[in-house]
């Protein structure tokens, strides 16, 4: 699943230079830091997002996160590092412009996620699939810069879920 999204990625950032030569273009791309919060454990990220607008209220967009901030907990007398290993997902996009330079979203997808846990020379990994869900708003600073913050639930079914905040900045080709 991992070589597939990254390849998805590659091929979509391969097409965007021609993309960007169509005025009427909407493909964006944001770059920015991702906090988790699964079950009491927080882990940070660096998010990257490529999308795309149908119309100016409708879109899709894929993202894949990796991990650049552990965390040690305890069980019983053992100490235990989490790390998240990647995220991927991909969503589709509701907007509504509030202004010429402000919007906020709806987004509703499905993605996958791992982690990997250690202790001294043990570790194991584990992945899951989720449907997520959130919320976020955007300002566009000029006509092609801007920041973007958002909430993301990750619902892992049965295995719980994760809260991920986030803060980006968005560059419009």
């Amino acid at each position: 699943m991992r070589s597939l999204v990254l390849s998805a990625a590659a091929l979509a950032l391969m097409a965007s230079p021609a993309l960007a030569q169509d005025p009427a273009s909407n493909v964006y791309g944001t770059i920015g830091y991702s906090q988790l919060d699964a079950d009491g454990v927080d882990l940070g990220a660096v998010t990257a997002r490529l999308g795309t607008r149908f119309t100016p209220n409708f879109g899709i967009e894929g993202e894949a996160s990796f991990g650049v901030k552990d965390e040690d907990f305890t069980v019983g007398a053992t100490t235990v590092t989490a790390e998240l290993e990647y995220d991927a997902a991909i969503y589709g996009v509701g907007y509504v412009p509030l202004s010429p330079n402000f919007e906020l979203f709806g987004r509703v997808g499905y993605g996958t996620s791992e982690v990997k846990l250690s202790s001294g020379a043990v570790s194991a990994s584990a992945d899951g699939e989720s449907w997520n869900y959130g919320v976020g708003a955007q300002y566009s600073l000029d006509g092609q810069n801007g920041i973007r913050a958002d909430w993301t639930r990750r619902d892992f079914g049965d295995d719980g879920d994760a809260d991920v905040w986030s803060l980006n900045f968005v560059r419009k080709f």
